[in-house]
């Protein structure tokens, strides 16, 4: 499942979903690397 999430403040990486991290970010893979932040929220538009 792709996931994107927030690295600092106006930096963001989409990436394969990897692990729920224990302080609330998650972790996602973008090839060789992971990256772990804070989880960007889904907005759906109707």
């Amino acid at each position: 499942m792709l996931r994107t999430i927030l690295l600092g403040s106006c930096v963001y990486v989409q990436g394969i979903f990897v692990r729920n991290a224990a302080n609330g970010k998650i972790m996602v893979r973008v090839g060789d690397r992971t990256y772990t932040g804070q989880p960007v929220s889904e907005n759906i538009a109707a």
